[in-house]
Order: C-alpha cells, then structure tokens, then sequence
C-alpha cells in the first residue's frame, strides 16, 4: 500500500464521501503518522444511509431463507478470496502483526457467517397446535428492520462480521458505523457483500461520534449495537430510551483467571501470554487479573515473567512481534495514567513504559500486591497489563472474582473436576473457561453479567428477530 488510501461511505449500493466533502485523518498508530482520510459524515449522509437501508428493507425482509443463505455462503468465500488484501487493511490501520490477524481473528470470523448461514434454515418455534380449545397457535419469527451496528476499533472487521452475520440471516438491513479510528476494512467488506447483496441491505457511514448520536436519535433505526465502555453504554442508553429503542450492549470486562495449586502451572504461563497480552491487551474478555492460591503464587509469577522475556511488541513489519500497538495517542495515555497512579503497596514487576518514540506501544506490563480496591484492579485497563492477586481458599477466590463491576469472563485453573464446576456455578460472568481461556465458538452465546452485557448473543438469530403469536379460531 504505497499510496495513501482514501476510505469511502458506502451507501445504496455505491462508494460516497460526505456530502460536504468533510474528511477527517486516520492515523497509524505504529507510527503515529497520517496515512489515510476517511469520510466525516454528517446529519445528513446518516439519513441518507437510513433512508437506503429502509427502502431495502421491504424486499430483504420477503426473501426466503435459502435467499439469505446462499448470499452469507457468497460473501464468506468472496472474503476468503480477497483475504490477503483484508488482512493487509486490517493490519495497517491497526498496527497489528499480519499471522494473527488472519488466523486468530479474520478466519473464524469468515466462519460464523456459514454458521449463520445455517441458522436462517434452522429456526426453532413451539409446535403449532390448539393450546386453548377451539383455536390454532403458532408462532411467527420476523426481522426487525433497520438494525445500526457502532462497532469498535479493537477488531473492526471481526466484531463487523460477527454482528452482520445474524443480522443478515434475520432478514434486517444493516448501516454499520466503523469506530473513527479504523474504518479501512469496513467499506471494503461492504463493497464485496454488495455483489450478492441488493442495494441499500448494507450501508456503511464513517465518522465520530456525531454520527453514532444521530443513528441512535434516527426514527428509522429500529435496533441499536453498540461495543465499547460503560460510559459509553450509558449515554447510548439514555438517548435510546426517549424512544424506546431497542438496543444491544455489549460493554467490557475484567476478566478473572483463578489458579489452584493443584493446576498445571506451565500450561498457566503459557496461557497467560496469550489471553493477556494478544492484541496488546486490547479485548474484553483479556485475563487482566490473575487469582492465584498463596502457596502457588511465587512460582507462577516466576512463570509468567520468564516467559515475557521471549515476546515484544512491534510494528506489522516485524514479523517476531508479539502484538502491535495501542490505538491511539489517547489510549496510550489512558493506559500509561493506571501505571503512574499506582499505589504505593503495589510492585510494579515488569514493563510499565511506552516503548520507542514512534507509534504507540507499550511493554507488557506486571503488576503484584495489588489490592481488591485499587482502580487497577477495578477498572478496566484495555491494554497490556496483568494484575496477580493472593486468595487462600475457593470461598475467597469467588468473592475477589465477583468484586468488580464487569461480568463477561473469567477462567478456572484446577484438576479437581468438582471444584471446577463449582466455581463455573458461582462465578459470576457469561463466560466460564476451564483449564483454557479467551476460546470462542460461533455456535455458543457471548454475553455478560451485571454492566459487561444488556444481551446474550449466540445460539440462533432471536436477538435479531421478533415473535409474533398468530392464533386462528377453528370454528
């Protein structure tokens, strides 16, 4: 990529900029360098992308479910033909290494379009039949209409395809708002579905957060996703509510990893690099705590921090590197801010620093004797550090895992069958992983506790879709 793109809208089938021709710079955040421009879109281009997705509504809602399955099966191995020009945007507006967007993210994410695929042909209703006397039951699953996805910056083309795949599949329209910062793949997605696709089923509006607001606010958006903080949830939220509005959340976490002594600790370790510090931490269901029995404790962290010395961060054009950047000159300093506010009871182990002059990383980052109350530990960091806590016993490891606002994940380390399944009743979060973490399943929900998740996305297309019970009396 020598020349410096300019990204588009993508609107009723067609590339558009704004339609005042605002632009606003998309910066790489391994250098910190512009290296693109991207629509900044206004009032009026949200309109129009609502106004096509309505006016395509009609038609996308009456066609068949083996319409929709074979356009999902289409677009999916049309994204895997175009596959390598995908993960080059990718990794470029990200800052990413190249293997793990394409295996880890891009790949599975391809994937969850054939399982949706076969849901549109698979879905699951009460019997039909006479539940009062005199009268014929059974119940309709229909689309909602023009769904508004405001997707996040962490992995724009994964979580873009992991929402479009049931919204698609329901039979709804779609305006998908790329985050500001990493629109790159998301008109290039758009403009492959639209070979398969009729005009206006997929919209694409770039900009900041205006133009969230005025989605949220537009009476023609029947749904609201959104993925991002709490803070962020809430004032979503709020403008919803004044019109009823329905909406999805999906809103972070602080993920727990909880080790017993009788757990194969290397396997720990090795773990711990991954789920920890994969995508510079930059991932809600990270393993950003880790609960480890006392008489455990020293030896897994001289685990963890030897095997820290063999990964580092670095640019797309390193291929030994780790994990990339973070996402911006403001997140890096959000990140750096918890490091610097520390206490002075906790133990800074290892990192804590940006790294280089350039671009925006940061080590990875080790943190002990933190205590339950700290901001780091409560908190979400979004970034490449790791808290490692004391328990003594099952009861406690419960209620320092529970004691935080955020509920999405959390893992078990133990060979002891029973407490594993235990602590999978007791933890409180939408996500339990035993012996393993960070694994996801296209056919499993994804959803979370207390302000982590308003839904619970997964096993078919309902949250997508609405029921309507149709009764016919009989005589």
């Amino acid at each position: 990529m020598s020349e410096k793109p300019l990204y588009s809208n993508f609107i009723d089938g067609r590339a558009l900029g704004a339609r005042d021709g605002a632009t606003t710079d998309v910066v790489d955040p391994a250098t910190g360098r512009v290296f693109a421009t991207a629509p900044a879109s206004g009032a009026v281009d949200v309109h129009n992308a609502v106004a096509a997705a309505t006016h395509a509504f009609e038609g996308w809602r009456d066609s068949t479910p083996a319409t929709r399955q074979r356009a999902l099966l289409r677009i999916a191995d049309a994204l895997e033909d175009n596959l390598d020009r995908l993960v080059a945007a990718e990794s470029w507006n990200t800052g990413k290494p190249l293997a793990p967007t394409r295996g880890i993210e891009l790949e599975p994410a391809i994937d969850v379009l054939r399982y949706f695929a076969g849901a549109t042909r698979a879905g699951e209703s009460p019997a039909g039949g006479e539940y009062l006397p005199g009268h014929t039951s059974m119940t309709r699953r229909e689309s909602i209409g023009v769904v508004a996805h405001l997707l996040p910056w962490r992995y724009p083309l994964m979580l873009l395809l992991r929402k479009v795949a049931p919204t698609l599949a329901a039979g709804n329209t779609v305006v998908l708002k790329p985050a500001e910062s990493t629109p790159a793949t998301a008109g290039m997605f758009a403009e492959i579905a639209a070979e398969f696709l009729p005009p206006g089923v997929v919209n694409v509006i770039c900009g900041g957060s205006e133009v969230g607001g005025n989605l949220v606010d537009h009476d023609g958006v029947d749904l609201i996703t959104v993925t991002g903080s709490i803070a962020a949830g809430r004032e979503i939220a709020r403008t919803a509510a004044t019109r009823l509005k329905r909406t999805h959340m999906e809103l972070g976490g602080k993920a727990p990893v909880v080790v017993f002594p009788d757990a194969d600790l290397e396997a720990v370790a090795d773990t711990l690099v991954m789920a920890a510090f994969f995508n510079a931490g930059q991932d809600c269901m990270a393993a950003s705590r880790v609960l480890v029995q006392s008489s455990v404790y020293d030896r897994l962290v001289s685990l963890v921090l030897s095997r820290l010395e063999r990964i580092h961060t670095g640019p797309p054009s390193d291929p030994s590197a780790f994990y990339g950047p973070l996402n911006s000159s403001a997140h890096l300093r959000r990140v750096a801010g918890f490091l610097e506010r520390l206490p002075n009871h906790c133990a800074l182990l290892t990192g804590g620093n940006q790294v280089g002059d350039q671009g925006y990383f940061f080590e990875p980052t080790v943190v002990s004797e933190v205590w339950q109350d700290d901001e780091i530990v409560q908190q979400e960091i979004f970034g490449p550090v790791l808290t490692v806590q004391r328990f003594t016993d099952e009861a406690g490891a419960v209620r320092m895992a529970n004691n935080v606002p955020y509920g999405l994940a959390a893992s078990v380390w133990t060979s002891d069958h029973a407490r594993a399944l235990r602590m999978s009743k007791y933890l409180e979060t939408g996500c339990v992983w035993i012996n393993t973490h960070a694994m996801l399943a296209a056919e499993m929900p994804i959803g979370g506790f207390k302000h982590s998740s308003t839904h619970q996305a997964g096993y078919g297309l309902d949250d997508y879709m609405q029921v309507k019970h149709v009764m016919s009396r009989m005589e």
